[in-house]
């Protein structure tokens, strides 16, 4: 089966280039299943439920977030209600939301999506390599195949919990830095693996900001009110071809589409 997991999309631009280019990234790959990052996505930062059925229009069968999903709080309640949309699972017993769920293909293939988010230079969270051990544990014989998003700040965590995985998961692909790393790769046990899938946005910014808003920041070290930027979208994602009978991966491939 194919796999396309679209790193983090950032307000209106990350939106508008995702709805125009999915459908031909589905059909020209074969994508079997669609994972999206999109904590940043009402604009530019957390998720409402409009969001949530504009990337159900689209096709997307999950949706997984990180240290933003907090930020629109009226969506919070929604966590609970929305089966397909995860949030890090390793946040404190109580919290609202899943960390993981297992979705099933037209094929009937089981997919398992586990969103996690590392603690590096990030919150003081429960440990994300013990968080995947339980959930491994809880989803022995329930899934053909497991897919990590890990919502994380530093690489060598990233890389970490990868080598921590190796073999036991289909693919880990990391999240929240917003620009795509050029290491994609399968691991020695049949991991797929790339540090950070990138941004789907502006890239025309930083990290999705609106540029002079950041530098300004930058120079003279004052509170700044960040704005979304909108010029030369850009879509991130990787494509994972997955064999369903071992759940292990075939390839690895990163894509990136420039705004024609």
């Amino acid at each position: 089966m194919n796999l396309l997991f679209v790193g983090d999309v950032v307000g209106r631009a990350g939106r508008q280039i995702l709805g125009q280019q999915l459908d031909r990234l589905v059909d020209q790959h074969a994508v079997d299943f669609i994972v999206v990052n999109g904590e940043n996505a009402a604009g530019g930062f957390g998720l409402t439920m409009e969001v949530v059925r504009e990337f159900r229009k689209l096709g997307v069968h999950a949706i997984t977030t990180g240290n933003h999903i907090w930020d629109k709080r009226e969506f919070i309640p929604e966590l609970d209600r929305c089966p397909d949309v995860l949030r890090p699972g390793n946040y404190p017993d109580g919290t609202p939301g899943r960390g993981c769920a297992v979705f099933e293909t037209n094929t009937g293939i089981r997919v398992a999506v586990i969103n996690l988010e590392g603690r590096v230079f990030m919150s003081t969270l429960e440990c994300p390599f013990r968080k995947a051990d339980a959930y491994l544990e809880e989803l022995a014989g329930k899934a053909d195949v497991v897919f990590v998003d890990f919502h994380a700040e530093a690489t060598s965590e990233k890389m970490a919990l990868a080598h921590y995985l190796d073999g036991r998961v289909s693919a880990l692909i990391g999240t929240h830095t917003h620009v795509p790393t050029a290491d994609a790769h399968i691991l020695p046990a049949g991991t797929a693996y790339q540090t950070d899938a990138g941004m789907t946005g502006s890239r025309d910014s930083v990290i999705g900001i609106r540029k002079e808003i950041a530098v300004e920041k930058f120079v003279t070290q004052l509170p700044a009110r960040f704005e979304v930027a909108k010029k030369d979208p850009m879509l991130c994602a990787v494509l994972v071809a997955i064999d369903e009978s071992t759940g292990l991966a075939s390839a690895i491939e990163r894509i990136m589409v420039l705004d024609s």
